[in-house]
């Protein structure tokens, strides 16, 4: 019987480019940086890695549809080096890949590493997809802050919230990460916005405004894994475990039938139970420490919050504007400043996510560090409200 991974794997060091419109470098030197401050971290030369996967999604403007490109910048020498690419959970999908392979003894050390560079495209929002029939048949006619102005739509229709109601509450969500994101600077966007400069921004899709939406930007994630005893016998004390990670995919009822509301994302309520019980969490809302999600709209965390199983169905919008997940708040959500201050350069999104996790475990994440967190949870999601994929990671302190 499978007993999940909890504790079985630690995360031996991470790095992270510096997010932004980088005209400067390619994707190779976006790679290079992330690997870089990893590999110091961790302690181990490069040709101690085994086995490394690489998420990156759009491959007609960036690496390629191999993982050739990690081997060769990273000079990987013969080993399996695999790209995956799951919508934007690509970088929850390569950390799987390297957490799993530790954690079956199938090697000692494995790295994922997620990269993008979408800027030099000179397009403000995700280029489509390169998938055949599909953009033609359907997704021609959907943008997507259409099809997530609807998940809103529908959340208030479901709770009979006030449409101002939700709007402030969505105002306030990117208010809170735009706050945070001014403390880092490895973040694209680093200024302060008030809820009021929110609410009078210009109108995407009601009732998403321009600050309810996350840019685009290039950026690089990495991370190495190993065991908890190797670790130890390279003389890390304080390690930082996985406890849990889960994915969940769309099997069509969403899109299929309309058993499905429009409110939520089914594909997070199953990965985070499944999450939670892989980590020995029974209560989310008290043993969190921390939160980060998958912020592409501010509509989406909202109802991310709810379908994490944190605050109750229909109560986000309260718990939101009663400080909950600010920085001083009982669970901080986005305590780096999320995609709205990163930006989204899709690979990286969701190891970008465990590194800001992994810094607060081991107390260096400077003037945004939190007091004495214990477990953090990434969420990171791709695809649109009926049709997505949802990668889930409970990170927290080796034997909590």
């Amino acid at each position: 019987m499978a007993t999940g991974i909890r504790d079985k794997v630690v995360v031996l060091g991470m790095g992270c480019s510096r997010f932004g419109e980088r005209w400067d470098v390619g994707e190779e030197e976006l790679m290079l940086e992330a690997f870089r401050e990893c590999i110091a971290d961790a302690g181990i030369p490069p040709g101690e890695i085994q086995a490394a996967w690489l998420a990156s999604c759009l491959d007609e403007i960036n690496v390629g549809k191999s993982a050739l490109p990690l081997a060769m910048t990273l000079r990987l020498s013969n080993i399996p080096v695999t790209r995956v690419e799951n919508y934007c959970a690509s970088g929850s999908e390569a950390f799987r890949g390297a957490v799993y392979a530790v954690a079956s003894g199938a090697c000692d050390f494995a790295l994922a590493l997620g990269a993008e560079k979408l800027k030099d495209t000179g397009y403000g929002g995700l280029p489509g997809l390169d998938i055949g029939t599909m953009p033609p048949l359907w997704w021609a006619n959907v943008s997507a802050p259409g099809a997530f102005a609807q998940l809103a739509s529908a959340y208030v229709a479901k709770y009979g919230k006030s449409a101002q109601d939700v709007k402030r509450a969505m105002a306030q969500i990117s208010a809170k990460s735009h706050d945070n994101g001014a403390k880092n600077p490895k973040a694209h966007l680093q200024k302060p916005v008030s809820v009021e400069q929110i609410l009078a921004s210009p109108m995407i899709a009601e009732p998403l405004g321009l600050f309810d939406c996350c840019g685009v930007s290039d950026g690089a994630a990495c991370a190495i894994v190993t065991t908890p005893e190797l670790a130890r016998s390279l003389g890390k004390k304080d390690l930082v475990a996985v406890k849990a990670l889960q994915i969940a995919v769309s099997d069509g009822t969403e899109a299929g039938h309309n058993s499905w509301d429009g409110s939520y994302f089914a594909t997070t309520r199953l990965a985070a139970q499944r999450a939670y019980e892989e980590a020995g969490i029974k209560n989310p809302r008290e043993e969190l420490s921390m939160i980060e999600v998958h912020d592409c709209f501010s509509i989406t965390e909202l109802v991310t919050m709810e379908d994490l199983h944190i605050s109750p169905p229909g109560h986000a919008v309260k718990d939101v504007m009663d400080g909950f997940y600010n920085s001083d708040g009982p669970v901080p959500c986005q305590i780096d400043g999320g995609l709205k201050c990163f930006g989204h350069p899709i690979g990286a999104s969701g190891i970008r996510m465990i590194y800001e996790i992994y810094l607060q475990l081991l107390g260096r994440a400077g003037p945004r560090q939190l007091p004495n967190p214990r477990f953090g949870l990434t969420q990171n999601i791709g695809g649109f409200p009926h049709q997505n994929v949802c990668g889930i990671s409970v990170i927290g302190r080796y034997g909590a």
